[in-house]
């Protein structure tokens, strides 16, 4: 009997193993009778997201040093993917307002259809008026410490509506996470909602209930608040509206008064990321904060721009990588990015969509999980914007004639957001020359996306190696392309 027993737990054991191991190993990539199709937007041509190559693969077992490869490696996993989207800040729904149906139909659909257009999952939106609003505004009367007066009244013109149309375009689901650009004056040792300054002391309290109130009045609407960061901006003293935190000041209201004040609300499941500012200071933030256990708690990631750049130096990718090797358990996500001081000339200029792809490569090679633009839409003029900063926009809408103007940012962004799902991903990708750079994701019905840019002003032909599979293919000058196989 004994004997028996033992045999029948070996057999249970053995079989409870063998489908624990069937669950957890998946199935090797293949290349086998798989088609590379290829989708190309080129400078100088009318190439925009255009499928020009169909390809199958055939077997090189060693690459020459002659020769220009992407390696990729499909069982090398890495983060996941969780979106990529813009900003509906009241510029954008403003400009939105002013088109004909047909218009306004066929800009939802170029942002938020996957089949129509290039499918963002991600949006962003303003607490309280930004510089990319029409005027100054918040939602509480002046001096009303005890929020009485909230109401988001003000959004329910313009912003909620397009958030609305969007999420009923993508389906009925985006994440959306919302930023604060300054709180009211009278929360802040300046009294001005411009030009920086702090929040008081005696506000942080308030201040982290209005979060509450912004969150739970939007939801009330129908529109889910996935996350939130805590200040758009905290070490930029700008024209428009801005608040100054150090790294410890953003840590101590996070871990003393926002963090506890979600909890008790019943919002602790809001993904909070901290930051939210350029490259530069993103290692010094994110050890102030993630080093303190009780601040880390709260903190889902860390949220990054790429306006670095202004003090003439270059981009700093590395430095994300930097955050992602100290913190590999928390995500690290664009917040914002888009190209400045707006020149209606230069509409389709062909680098200010190279920025584009060279930020969003670097960045999700670094660990990034969401790229998020700044403003989907914005005017004739760059705008509105209430004190004058112009930028440019993915894509403009003339209120003159009523057109919708592309610009190259909106493909660049497409080569990344058209192709790779939600839960994707990233896989080993790597250039043989400096001339291509690339990213891979792995999308859950087991196809790969590569994309390639070519940063030379030459056609390159190069071999996209999976193993000892191969299949040939031609980029042209600062073109980028996405490959799926």
């Amino acid at each position: 009997m004994k004997s028996t027993i033992i045999a029948l737990i070996l057999v249970v054991t053995t079989n409870a193993f063998s489908q624990q191991k069937s669950k957890t190993l998946p199935k090797p990539f293949s290349t086998k009778d798989k088609v590379v199709s290829v989708f190309t937007s080129a400078d100088s041509t009318n190439l925009r997201l255009t499928n020009t190559d169909n390809l199958k693969f055939s077997e090189l077992k060693q690459p020459l040093e002659t020769q220009t490869c992407i390696f990729v490696n499909p069982s090398k996993t890495f983060q996941t993917f969780l979106g990529i989207g813009g900003a509906i800040t009241d510029a954008s729904a403003e400009v939105f307002a002013k088109l004909s149906k047909d218009k306004q139909q066929e800009l939802l659909n170029a942002y938020f259809s996957k089949d129509k257009g290039i499918g963002y999952t991600l949006i962003r939106t303003n607490i309280n008026s930004c510089d990319f609003s029409s005027d100054m505004y918040t939602y509480v009367n002046e001096g009303d410490r005890e929020l009485k007066t909230f109401s988001i009244n003000h959004d329910k013109q313009f912003k909620i509506p397009l958030i609305k149309k969007a999420t009923e375009t993508a389906g009925g689901k985006l994440t959306l996470f919302v930023s604060p650009w300054s709180p009211p004056a009278f929360m802040k040792d300046s009294k001005n909602m411009l030009k920086g300054g702090k929040l008081l002391p005696e506000y942080y309290q308030p201040w982290a209930n209005y979060y509450v109130k912004f969150i739970n009045a939007y939801q009330k609407e129908g529109i889910p608040v996935w996350g939130l960061t805590i200040q758009n901006e905290p070490m930029a003293t700008q024209k428009w509206e801005s608040c100054i935190y150090t790294a410890e000041e953003e840590r101590d209201f996070l871990k003393n008064y926002l963090g506890p004040t979600l909890n008790k609300a019943g919002l602790g499941d809001k993904k909070i990321s901290v930051w939210d500012h350029n490259r530069d200071l993103l290692t010094q933030r994110a050890s102030t904060i993630l080093d303190d256990p009780e601040a880390s708690k709260y903190v889902w990631g860390i949220g990054f721009h790429w306006y670095e750049s202004w003090s003439g130096g270059k981009q700093m990718f590395e430095n994300v990588g930097k955050v992602n090797e100290m913190y590999p358990n928390k995500n690290l996500l664009f917040t914002e990015g888009c190209v400045e001081s707006f020149n209606a000339e230069k509409y389709q200029l062909w680098k200010n969509g190279q920025r584009y792809g060279e930020s969003m490569i670097n960045d999700f090679n670094n660990g990034t999980v969401a790229w998020t633009d700044w403003n989907i839409l914005l005017d004739e003029n760059g705008g509105p914007n209430h004190v004058g900063n112009f930028c440019f926009a993915p894509i403009h809408g003339d209120t003159k004639t009523g057109e919708l103007i592309y610009t190259p940012s909106y493909y660049f962004i497409g080569h990344f957001s058209k192709f790779i799902g939600k839960n994707a991903k990233r896989v080993s990708s790597v250039s043989s020359r400096s001339t291509l750079i690339t990213t891979s994701f792995m999308n859950q019905d087991g196809k790969v996306v590569t994309i390639v840019m070519n940063q030379s002003g030459k056609k390159v032909t190069y071999n996209l190696c999976v193993g000892t599979s191969v299949t040939e293919v031609s980029i042209l000058p600062h073109a980028i392309q996405t490959l799926v196989y």
